[in-house]
């Protein structure tokens, strides 16, 4: 039986960091260098300081390259309390793409390629990119449409191909590329200046949460020694999962935290504002929506520990990590819009709003996290498949 209590340790682990969060981060939320596309990169790195100081810097990252080396569970109950400010994961250094990218450097990279590119990783010294997603007819939310190529030459492989939505690609130190090879998807690690790396453009987007925005990547003949290629050449899907599947739950973790704050704040209204004789909250309409959150929050995190638990234990929870990304943005978008619905789209911050709106997008785009739940939940024969 799964036990859901947490240890004395973890409640500590979470007070710790509710109030760092409340205390440290919340009042650098109105800073002016937080821009369309993220936090600008010195405040990104004060942020990091102030996470620093606290002890409570890459929760995910092992000990060994200056994390705090939780498990699952704990990784759970941090990345919400971090999440309760939209720029808490960036302090704390466990947002997308880094934390992700950390995770695979952790497990496949070559102890040269570790202290080359996870350990100022890790310590906030330098920031990264994924470059996996291509524009039509490339790879998208099927990756074995790849179309971007890397051809052996010596002791290089040569480069060439078109990436978009790339997260964090500007002001990234590295990227982590998907290629086609020969022998299958592999993966390289990349210097960003290197010649043949172009950004194309910036993407505006509702989103103004991640460091360096979203953009459209082209390599030109990018040389990439063969000694940079991240795992076994031909691997790269295998690596994708690994990757994946703890990256669907860790979004999950920090959308609860962003959840938790837009009900608090809708809380805090419904509390004060007053219509027709009483408060807005001892209207059952809106005392319902309110509960409402509740239980969906709830169900959340359970959702969320449960597929934690498997993590910890060894599984790779692919499916649990679907359905947990499928449960989580649905319920997550219903408790932002009654944010909206109780009346305070006036009273919240421009970016706030953006970032809480982001919840529509994740909402509407969980048709693959369905299939893949669907499909290995039923299995071929009939059989349960937990990859």
């Amino acid at each position: 039986m799964i036990d859901f209590s947490l240890s004395p340790e973890q409640a500590q682990l979470r007070t710790r960091i509710e109030e760092f969060i409340r205390e440290k981060i919340i009042p650098c939320e109105a800073d002016a260098r937080q821009g369309p596309h993220g936090p600008r990169d010195d405040f990104r790195r004060e942020l990091n300081a102030l996470a620093a100081t606290a002890g409570l810097l890459a929760p995910h990252v092992g000990h060994e390259f200056g994390g705090m080396g939780l498990d699952h569970r704990s990784i759970a109950i941090a990345f919400e309390a971090a999440g309760y400010s939209p720029i808490g994961p960036i302090a704390m250094n466990c947002s997308a793409p880094d934390e992700g990218n950390m995770h695979l450097l952790e497990l496949i990279a070559t102890p040269g390629q570790k202290e080359e590119f996870l350990r100022p990783l890790a310590r906030g010294e330098t920031r990264s990119c994924f470059a996996m997603t291509e524009p039509s007819p490339g790879a998208g939310a099927d990756p074995s449409m790849l179309l971007t190529e890397a051809r052996e030459d010596g002791g290089d492989y040569v480069i060439n191909g078109r990436k978009w939505l790339i997260t964090g690609a500007d002001g990234a130190a590295f990227a982590i590329i998907m290629a086609r090879t020969p022998e299958g998807a592999t993966m390289f690690l990349s210097d960003m200046k290197a010649p043949g790396i172009v950004i194309e453009r910036i993407l505006d987007t509702i989103d103004q949460g991640f460091a360096g925005g979203h953009a459209i990547l082209r390599f030109e003949n990018l040389r990439v020694p063969a000694t940079n290629v991240l795992g076994a050449v031909g691997e790269g899907f295998k690596y994708a999962q690994v990757r994946l599947a703890p990256a669907r739950l860790t979004h999950c973790m920090r959308w609860l935290g962003a959840a938790a704050r837009a009900h608090d704040i809708a809380r805090g209204y419904a509390a004060k504002r007053k219509a027709f004789g009483k408060t807005l909250g001892e209207h059952e309409g809106v005392g319902f929506m309110l509960a409402d959150n509740e239980i969906d929050m709830h169900q959340c995190r359970l959702t969320i520990w449960h597929c934690a638990w498997l993590l910890d234990q060894g599984e790779s929870a692919g499916s649990a990590s679907s359905m947990a990304k499928v449960i989580a943005s649905e319920a997550l978008f219903r408790v932002a819009a009654c944010k909206f619905w109780v009346g305070l789209v006036s009273h919240a911050k421009p970016w706030w709003s953006a970032s809480s709106g982001r919840f529509a997008h994740f909402g509407f785009t969980m048709g693959r996290p369905r299939r893949i739940a669907g499909r290995l939940r039923v299995g071929r024969s009939g059989t349960r498949n937990t990859r």
